[in-house]
């Protein structure tokens, strides 16, 4: 994976630098002819990306036309002089390795005769590039003005400070929020306690969704409660000394001109002073970074009880540690919803909602959609639209073309001004993470994992010691959420799978990546956003309202990354793509066998993603994909897989869910970290003993479905299986599935797991599992479970989550096993515990896994009530850190009918009902009241 950084702004200067100075090494030292050239290139490109990473960090508005211009000029260059370097490693792979033997010095001398041409032509293709950055150089210092363009119209309204002076009469949907902040401030004073500390309430939420507006509402109610009161914005390259001074003029009525400010100290001590023994009412808006509040909170008194402090920001980690220096909470701001987004939006246009024309509600909701309850959104849209006349077709245009709209209509600038505070707010890197988001559709959900793995084969995650591409790719992600620019969208035990750009920061990141040529866009209409003839990346985004083809100006030689969504896309020919590194066919179901015919020829791809289409087969082609780390094959037909697959030597993760036929040979792909879906009884033995050799392999499902006995139908005996998965000693998770009434043996499982999950009923608890002191998820289906095993379980000393599924033998006793505190469970956050056909059993004592936060359990409700004596009591008052419980009662029905079914079902109907009131009590006298869901299901045998 490559190590330097590929960004928007820098486009890929940083690996060319990389590679320039990989070719001035002794392993290239035969091209002595072209290494002045090389490390001219190399100096010049450097100095050009030092001066692009400086210029990106401006905000908008802050560089002129022509350094604009130049930038993407050498941005450009950096693409076109990595493909010809790219190109030209390719033809000399062998580099000035000597050859051995007779014959293979015949070879060598032939293979040599093949390559001096291509010497002599990347010679002048080196030279050729040295020509084009002088010329980029020269060109800019010719018509450079050096700065005498004034930098006066720059300056503009800081459209936030607007919001404060928003009369409450012009605000909807702002009633709720306000009554709730207000609680959150008094409660303390409204339970009769007196609080010693200022209470601090943080809102936090995207930008423009109406935290100042909010805060200002509550401050104009309470101000005049409290002795002293200041309303002051940070912003986000904040001046402390105008901060302090403008909290001093609030509070003490006075005004403090430059000359008397003093030191930073000092003024903290006059705040500090004046403050001391008062109640104060203060709001801190638009505060970015902790560095800021960690200065300004020294100059509230802490012992000032009663006082209020009300903090607003963007990022969600800001918002958290400002409420954790005092007693506080945090407040995440809700988007309007659809009916106080009609009346905002109808107000602005139109008198009242009753003028609003009726022809227009269907376009207007689809509008409404679009700003997705943020209130400056649809301010915004609505100024856009004022300018239109009142017809669907010219309303309809405004939805189709929102996205381009925003380049160019004034009415929107105010939005834009506040997205654009978050981007540039961001990193060189985070920016360009963020830009490649506008690759996806509208209302697309993203996968996590799949778009890291992207970023990083695009080269946009840089090395940082300590930390696997991986998890810096994470970090990235979790960024982006931090600082509410994507929306998470699916959790899995706290842990974020997926994730949504709004749709109003998905215009503004497609008009950066229209303007940096970063991403062009091909959607049905046929409407292209991205205009340059070059193209990096391509996203061709169809549906099954037209054909969608690509127009016939896009040069699609340069394309680095091809992504295709919906339907009715035309395919268009691999020869074409030569530079292509990503290739997303995901869910593209006109995809067939023929189209990817020569994907042999895509030599520097890196991501392949067939998931979800029409492929059938893979080509003998695949086998060439020297740099290919990802493939994904889940949800299609494919059966086996070529030969020439274990030459990919680079694959990382070879993603499959059903069984594959694999070929022998796997031992050769000693990259490969994740491989699911091994089948044992469809593989020979070599192929299982070279699978114990991968010793980089991370992830692995093994099926054993049809092996039993001492060996299986290929004569691998269950033994073997067993030695070749204790020698994969970096194994973090392993599922198994079919027979599985071995694994209760002594199998020496990998001390690494961290994830282990066993499908088809074991009689008992595997030895093993007590020497996993790594393991954070554990599954099981046992036959049964008793206090011993508990006793055991909770000695995992990093056990996150226990899933257990029971399904007792006909001679278990019915007895409550206690789970108490000797137990263990120190870190356990998730407990499962599902009997489909018998009682809940289980009896949590005091002490009781004393961080579970979610409880989940299926039931018979009737012989549940039979052995709780009625009262379904299971204890839930000791798990005192509970936030959720999932209950499902199900009823156990045979496949009959008659007299003895109804009354059956009517018993458990009854008894259902008795379940879910009795655990409803007990939700609520949990000093936590956790969250219940209680669903009644059917079991069927």
């Amino acid at each position: 994976m490559e190590g330097a950084l590929v960004s928007a702004a820098t486009g890929a200067l940083k690996p060319v630098v990389k590679k320039l100075f990989a070719l001035l090494g002794d392993e290239y030292k035969r091209f002595k002819e072209v290494r002045d050239q090389i490390r001219f290139l190399a100096s010049e490109l450097t100095t050009m990306h030092a001066f692009l990473l400086k210029m990106s960090e401006e905000e908008e508005g802050g560089h002129d036309p022509l350094d604009k211009e130049w930038m993407k000029e050498v941005r450009e260059l950096s693409y076109d002089v990595e493909e010809s370097i790219d190109d030209f490693m390719l033809h000399v792979d062998d580099k000035d390795a000597k050859p051995d033997g007779f014959i293979d010095k015949i070879k060598h001398s032939l293979g040599k005769l093949g390559k001096m041409k291509t010497r002599r032509r990347i010679g002048k293709e080196i030279e050729d590039l040295k020509k084009q950055i002088i010329e980029v150089g020269d060109r800019n210092a010719r018509y450079k003005t050096g700065g005498i363009i004034s930098k006066m119209s720059n300056l503009t309204i800081d459209h936030r400070a607007l919001a404060i002076f928003e009369h409450a009469s012009k605000l909807v949907g702002i009633a709720e929020p306000k009554a709730d902040i207000i609680k959150m401030l008094t409660e303390d004073e409204d339970c009769g306690s007196a609080p010693q500390h200022p209470k601090v309430v943080s809102i936090v939420g995207f930008g423009g969704i109406g935290k100042t507006t909010l805060a200002n509402q509550v401050y104009q109610e309470l101000k005049a409660q409290f002795q002293c009161s200041a309303f002051i914005s940070v912003s986000r390259t904040p001046d402390m000394m105008i901060i302090l001074r403008t909290i001093l003029s609030e509070i003490s009525n006075q005004r403090y001109v430059d000359t008397e400010a003093g030191s930073i100290q000092h003024l903290i001590s006059k705040v500090h002073d004046i403050l001391t023994d008062k109640r104060y009412f203060i709001v801190v808006d638009d505060i970015w970074n902790v560095a800021a509040w960690e200065i300004i909170k020294y100059a509230f008194p802490m012992m000032s009880g009663g006082s209020k402090i009300i903090i607003t920001s963007r990022v969600k980690d800001v918002a958290h540690s400002c409420c954790s220096s005092f007693s506080g909470c945090v407040y995440n701001i809700r988007p309007l919803d659809m009916v106080h987004s009609r009346q905002l939006f109808h107000r602005r246009l139109f008198k009242s909602g009753e003028d609003f024309p009726s022809h227009l509600k269907d376009v207007s909701d689809e509008i409404l959609k679009k700003c997705d309850g943020l209130p400056l959104a649809i301010i915004a849209i609505s100024g856009l639209l004022a300018n239109r006349e009142n017809t669907k077709h010219e309303w309809d245009q405004v939805k189709v073309s929102i996205g381009c709209a925003l380049e160019r209509n004034p009415s929107v600038e105010r939005m834009m001004k506040i997205i654009s505070l978050s981007y540039f707010d961001l990193p060189a890197h985070l920016k360009t993470c963020l830009l490649y988001l506008s690759i996806f559709p509208e209302d697309d959900i993203i996968r996590k994992k799949g778009l890291i793995r992207k970023w990083i084969v695009e080269g946009f995650i840089y090395n940082e010691g300590g930390y696997t591409l991986y998890e810096l790719g994470e970090k990235c992600f979790n960024e982006l959420v931090n600082r509410s620019l994507i929306e998470a969208v699916k959790t899995d035990d706290g842990v974020v799978k997926s994730c949504r750009v709004h749709d109003t920061v998905l215009d503004f990141i497609i008009s950066k990546s229209n303007e940096e040529n970063f991403v062009t866009l091909v959607s049905v209409p046929n409407t292209t956003i991205g205009t340059q003839s070059k193209v990096r990346r391509l996203s061709l985004q169809g549906d099954k309202g037209g054909n969608l083809c690509e127009p016939e100006n896009l040069v699609l030689y340069h394309v680095r990354s091809l992504h295709v969504f919906g339907h009715s896309v035309d395919i268009p020919s691999l020869k074409r793509f030569r530079h292509l590194r990503v290739l997303d066919f995901r869910d593209c179901d006109q995809l067939k066998n023929h189209h990817i015919e020569d994907i042999g020829s895509l030599l520097q791809l890196r991501y392949l993603d067939l998931s979800g289409t029409g492929i059938t087969e893979l080509p003998r082609g695949i086998g060439d994909l020297w740099f290919l780390e990802i493939l994904d094959l889940r949800h299609t037909i494919i059966s086996e897989l070529p030969a020439s697959i274990v030459n990919l030597e680079k694959l990382v993760h070879l993603l499959v869910d059903r069984a594959l036929e694999f070929p022998d040979g796997i031992a050769k792909m000693q990259a490969l970290e994740r491989y699911v879906n091994v089948h044992v009884s469809r593989q020979s033995t070599k192929f299982l003993q070279e699978l114990g050799q991968l010793k980089n392999l991370k992830k692995l499902h093994l099926e054993f479905k049809g092996v039993s006995g001492t060996t299986d139908g290929n004569g691998v005996a269950e033994e073997d299986v067993k030695a070749i998965v204790s020698s994969l000693q970096n194994l973090r998770a392993i599922s198994i599935g079919g027979n599985n009434s071995f694994w209760t043996e002594a199998c020496l499982l990998p001390t690494s797991l961290q994830k282990l999950s066993v499908f088809g009923t074991i009689p008992r608890f595997p030895d093993s599992v007590s020497s996993l002191v790594r393991l954070r998820s554990l599954f099981l289906w046992m036959e049964r479970v008793g206090e011993e095993d508990f006793y055991i379980l909770g000695g995992l000393p990093d056990l996150l989550k226990l899933l257990l599924r029971i399904r007792k033998c006909e001679d278990s006793r019915n007895t409550r096993v206690i789970v108490g505190g000797a137990h263990g469970f120190s870190g356990l956050r998730l407990f499962s515990y599902s009997i489909l056909d018998d009682e809940m059993d289980l009896m949590f004592a005091a002490g009781s896994m004393p961080k579970l936060e979610v409880f989940e359990t299926v039931f018979d409700a009737v012989k549940t009530e039979s052995l709780t004596g009625g009262d379904f009591n299971f204890g839930i008052e000791n798990l005192t850190c509970l936030t959720t419980i999932k209950c499902t009662a199900v009823h156990c029905r045979t496949i009959k009918t008659g007299d003895t079914t109804k009354v059956a079902t009517e018993r458990a109907k009854a008894a259902t009902e008795r379940a879910k009131a009795a655990m409803e009590r007990k939700v609520r006298t949990h000093p936590n009241h956790p969250s219940l869901s209680f669903i009644h299901g059917t079991y069927w045998r």
